[in-house]
């Protein structure tokens, strides 16, 4: 037998697989017929089973198995999406960063798609800006306030800070600032509410000890939300989103104006207006032409007054605008210019063009010669920003009974208590609602009502700058009718005295719709934190202590001490429905002597015993599953504490409310 070289062999092994191919490739040619069964014959189509089947089956068949067929890795379409995404969201930042267009940066995330990669936007944003000057960080901050929610979903938002937490050690390697810069971006975003409190607690239970991660969380903790800290120093940290822009603004508004004043084209005047693309400063336009049409001759204010009307008319400034503009100019003069700007008023309201509510504003702000509403505006808000490091009620009740010259100007310390606390955080937003309860001691119901009149007339343009403002609002006006500092025979009242179709109809009617849902005490005291320094549950549960020493054979007078240092007054409708609880599942009405001790001593308010009896009204249903007389318990301690005088006597069990 002769040997075959290596050579030799190869070629018999090809010449062999080849000739299997082939042989494999004709039987899979050639289709194999069914033997036929009887069932047919020459001529026929043959029975209804018979098939002919195709030992290859193709790939698109149902019944081909591809485990039988070899197999590879091929690139996933994905992927070049998810490229594609990332370099499309870095030109929408650095084109954001030129034009600084918010309304086309969120229709260009809109249009990418990808809401599970949205995180990465949020992470690009901010490690772009780090590294680029004051101006391009506030710009960041406030594309995502005005992105959440609406295009960036707060899961979204806090996966992409926590991206960034995790991320910061290799950050710092080319940014040595980036621990000091992200802790203020942390911190802005908890201001501004697009990250929870929450999420710095969580984000430590994260990180790792001693990572720069955890050094960022803990610096914004300590030095940009502590408690000597002031929201508004964190949101002036890069200088604001508006400081650099107003100086500008107003020189070109100057520049407008005279330039109108010496052309008197309309239209033109008109196009730079529209050019300058800043609606929600349209009152300052307004006030600035109307304080020169004072000043000038009566060409002059023809001429300026001519101009306001024919924005009017074209809908270029908006009513509320305008009303604010001659509102500011009104504040801000002297006693002979409002007197000179009162004819001006009357004839833009005979003419339609300006609210006729500023008229009443005329004639009811006018303030004492010698202390004008712009004084008046300056030292509220000292007061307020005193108020919101110290928490001290007291001194601002001090500080108010100053003031008692000026009683008529109340209505602009209320308003200018919310407008800056919904600027703030949840806590400042508890303290003015606790203080507006107060206050309402001290000061006329009237003058509260006033203030709040002032505070939705102007709702629109605070709409601007406040996204949220109508659900803040709306808690505010609510709070206060909970609280009994209005009653709400006033929201009636109020709502009389806004235009149709306005905002603060709107909030008015929400703030109806919340009171007179059940279970409304709970939500409404519930919408702040229900604190100024202390934790909702936290200070719940030192009431229930109190209470419940007390129930158990404790000091009435230690009782009474307890709940003075609680220094809580805005919160003590806890304590009375904790009594009311406590006495209807032990069947015992010895709490109710701590009730009646605290109204003797005046520690508890009437308005905070009404509240504490609605909050337990609202609950009797389910009270009544463990305490199956809980309505006629109710009803007895209702009559006691009425023939007791510490319960006011209009007390309606019908309605809970006084």
């Amino acid at each position: 037998m002769a040997v075959l070289t290596d050579d030799q062999r190869k070629v018999m092994s090809s010449a062999c697989m080849e000739r299997g191919r082939e042989k494999n490739s004709s039987n899979r040619k050639k289709p194999c017929k069914a033997k036929k069964a009887g069932g047919s014959g020459k001529g026929t189509w043959g029975s209804q089973l018979d098939q002919i089947v195709e030992l290859r089956i193709h790939p698109d068949d149902p019944n081909y198995d591809s485990e039988e067929e070899p197999y590879w890795l091929v690139e996933a379409p994905v992927a070049e999406s998810v490229e594609e995404f990332k370099g499309r969201v870095l030109l929408a930042i650095e084109e954001y960063f030129m034009s600084s267009n918010i309304d086309e940066a969120a229709q260009e995330l809109r249009d990418l798609g990808c809401p599970d990669f949205q995180h990465y936007f949020v992470k690009k944003l901010v490690s772009i800006a780090m590294d680029k000057r004051d101006r391009e960080k506030e710009k960041a901050a406030v594309l995502l306030s005005a992105l959440y929610a609406d295009v960036v979903p707060a899961d979204q938002m806090a996966k992409g800070f926590r991206k960034l937490l995790l991320s910061v050690d290799d950050l710092a390697l080319d940014n040595p600032n980036a621990v000091k810069i992200l802790a203020v971006f942390v911190a802005r975003a908890v201001v501004d509410d697009i990250l929870p409190p929450a999420f710095l607690t969580d984000a430590q239970k994260l990180l790792a000890e001693g990572s720069k991660g955890m050094e960022v969380v803990n610096k914004a903790m300590a030095t940009h939300l502590g408690p000597s800290a002031h929201a508004d120093m964190v949101e002036k940290k890069w200088g604001g989103s508006t400081r650099s822009t107003v100086a500008l603004l107003v020189k070109k508004i100057d520049e407008m104006l005279e330039e109108y004043r010496e052309s008197g084209d309309v239209t033109k005047a008109c196009q730079c207006i529209r050019e300058l693309d800043m609606g929600y400063y349209h009152h300052e336009l307004v006030k600035r032409a109307a304080t020169l049409s004072l000043e000038g001759n009566k060409s002059t204010q023809s001429s300026l007054l001519a101009l306001l009307k024919h924005c009017s008319e074209e809908g270029l400034i908006s009513s509320s605008q305008m009303s604010k503009g001659f509102m500011r100019c009104l504040e801000e003069s002297s006693a002979e210019a409002r007197e000179k700007l009162k004819p001006v008023v009357s004839a833009a309201v005979n003419e339609g063009w300006l609210s006729p509510s500023l008229q009443t504003s005329l004639a009811s702000a006018a303030p004492e010669p010698d202390f004008s509403s712009a004084e008046f505006k300056k030292k509220s808000t000292a007061i307020i920003h005193e108020y919101f490091s110290s928490d001290d009620s007291q001194e601002v009740l001090r500080s108010l009974q100053d003031l008692a010259s000026v009683q008529d100007l109340y209505p602009l310390f209320i308003k200018r208590l919310i407008l800056l606390a919904m600027d703030r955080r949840s806590r400042e937003k508890e303290m003015a609602s606790s203080l507006l309860s107060t206050i309402h001691t001290e000061s006329d119901t009237d003058q509260v009502a006033k203030g709040f009149v002032l505070l939705l007339e102007s709702a629109e343009d605070t709409a601007l700058d406040t996204p949220d403002a109508g659900t803040q609002l709306t808690f505010f006006l609510a709070r206060a009718v909970f609280d009994n500092v209005l009653t709400p025979f006033y929201l009636e009242q109020i709502k009389g005295q806004l235009p149709e179709n306005s905002l603060g109809r709107e909030i008015v009617g929400n703030a109806k719709s919340i009171l007179s849902a059940q279970h409304a005490g709970e939500r409404i005291l519930r919408c702040w934190g229900g604190g100024t320094g202390w934790a909702i549950e936290d200070a719940k549960d030192k009431v229930f202590k109190i209470v419940e020493e007390f129930e158990a054979g404790g000091d009435l007078t230690e009782a009474c001490r307890c709940i003075r240092e609680l220094n809580m007054p805005f919160f003590h409708h806890e304590i009375v429905k904790r009594v009311l609880d406590m006495a209807m599942e032990k069947q015992n009405e010895r709490p109710l002597e701590l009730l009646e001790q605290c109204s003797r001593e005046g520690l508890i308010t009437t308005s905070q015993m009404c509240a504490g009896f609605t909050r337990v009204y609202n609950l009797l249903n389910e009270l009544a599953l463990d305490v199956p007389n809980a309505h006629e318990k109710f009803q007895s301690y209702v009559e006691t504490a009425k023939q007791a005088k510490w319960l006011c006597g209009e007390f309606d069990f019908q309605g809970g409310l006084c």
